[in-house]
């Protein structure tokens, strides 16, 4: 009998369903459940948004094959509010349109790296991205974060884990699972760090529209007029327009790079769903109100969720921002699978072990408090306040 590929047979399962069982077992004794696992928006789209989806969804004319790279009208409007947000100007030759912010990182990685190569990727990390790298023979190279230096990756360490077989280093910011936000000086010390190595800086900005508002950009990467021979952005249209969906991420790198992205796309998806680009595409710029509006949505449930989880004895909130939380829980020597199994079961509060975002995390949990609302998050204290394993 014919067998599967080993590099795949030997990833890890996906591991938000495993996670979303354990909440099945809850009877409901506390109340209802609490689901804080998977980043999902906890409000639904603008009501426009919904009726453009759905008159492009039955026209003709968004039936058909679109452009490998996306629809000129979305690539544009991406490229003019990028240039917006950032100051600087980026083309929308420059932009990609993809199926979500997943398949952008799966395309860049086989676009940057081969089998043998190794990427950097700050640990903890996204899980998809280390499946990712697995399946496809890549090393994922631990850059570790630590709660003391705020679960930052450090550009020096960053440094020395940079051998020949590197080909990039991932940044994901705001981050997830850790909800840390990399400061502009720290991303412009890691773009230096890449640029004497000889290696590409991939900056996955998913949350980015969820940072508070402080009139300056994220990061100055944009700046330089050189920038697109070593860096590549990534985001997702999923949280901010909340269409997780629909499928819709962006790519941004330079054209040179974009003509093997092309070859790539072609064959992974030939083109990105076109009914959500035609919304999107009128979304960006008329949504700017919305999109803030929602921000301070998001941050208002930070801030009750710290209200909250400071209440309960013993958990300790490492780092928190954009969609989530990175708690340590209070259970020496126990596993945080266990923890988290339990708490879904027996309290109604499903999290994410931290053994999920890679090794050495076992007294973790990732908490996706974006998901619910202020009083939902209110009840946590009450949900944790007595529990043991």
């Amino acid at each position: 009998m014919p067998v599967a590929n080993p590099l795949v047979r030997d990833t890890g399962s996906p591991p938000i369903p495993e996670a979303q069982a354990w909440l099945k077992l809850y009877d409901g004794r506390r109340g209802p459940a609490i689901d804080l696992s998977q980043a999902v928006p906890g409000y639904p789209a603008h009501p426009e948004m919904l009726e453009r989806l759905a008159r492009a969804a039955g026209s003709a004319a968004f039936a058909g094959y679109g452009p490998i790279m996306g629809d000129a009208a979305l690539r544009e409007a991406y490229a003019a509010h990028l240039s917006a947000i950032y100051g600087a100007t980026v083309r929308p030759s420059q932009t990609a349109i993809t199926a979500g912010c997943n398949q952008a990182f799966v395309t860049v990685m086989t676009a940057l790296a081969k089998a043998g190569d190794a990427v950097l990727l700050p640990a903890p990390w996204y899980f998809n991205h280390a499946m990712t790298l697995q399946m496809f023979g890549i090393e994922a190279r631990p850059l570790p974060c630590r709660a003391e230096d705020g679960m930052l990756p450090d550009p020096a360490e960053a440094e020395r884990l940079i051998g020949g077989r590197t080909k990039a280093l991932v940044l994901v910011t705001p981050n997830n699972p850790t909800g840390a936000v990399c400061p502009p000086e720290r991303i412009a010390a890691l773009a230096e760090v890449c640029r004497r190595k000889g290696v590409w800086l991939v900056v996955d900005e998913t949350y980015r529209d969820f940072l508070p508002d402080t009139g300056l950009p994220p990061h100055r990467l944009f700046d330089d007029p050189a920038w697109g021979e070593g860096v590549v952005s990534l985001y997702s249209f999923s949280k901010s327009y909340c269409i997780p969906g629909h499928r819709a991420g962006a790519i941004t790198a330079s054209e040179g790079l974009m003509a093997e992205i092309a070859k790539l796309l072609d064959c992974i998806q030939i083109c990105a769903p076109r009914p959500a680009q035609a919304a999107l595409a009128w979304a960006i710029p008329a949504l700017g109100v919305w999109r803030a509006g929602n921000r301070d949505v998001i941050l208002r449930r930070a801030a009750a969720f710290r209200r909250a989880f400071e209440r309960v004895p013993g958990w300790r909130i490492e780092t928190l921002g954009a969609y989530f939380a990175y708690a340590a829980h209070p259970f020496p020597g126990r596993l945080s699978g266990e923890v988290v199994r339990d708490l879904a079961t027996e309290r109604g509060v499903l999290a994410l072990p931290g053994p999920f975002f890679g090794p050495g995390q076992k007294g973790h949990l990732r908490i996706a408090f974006a998901n619910a609302d202020e009083a939902a998050l209110a009840l946590l204290p009450e949900r944790l306040a007595d529990f043991a394993i």
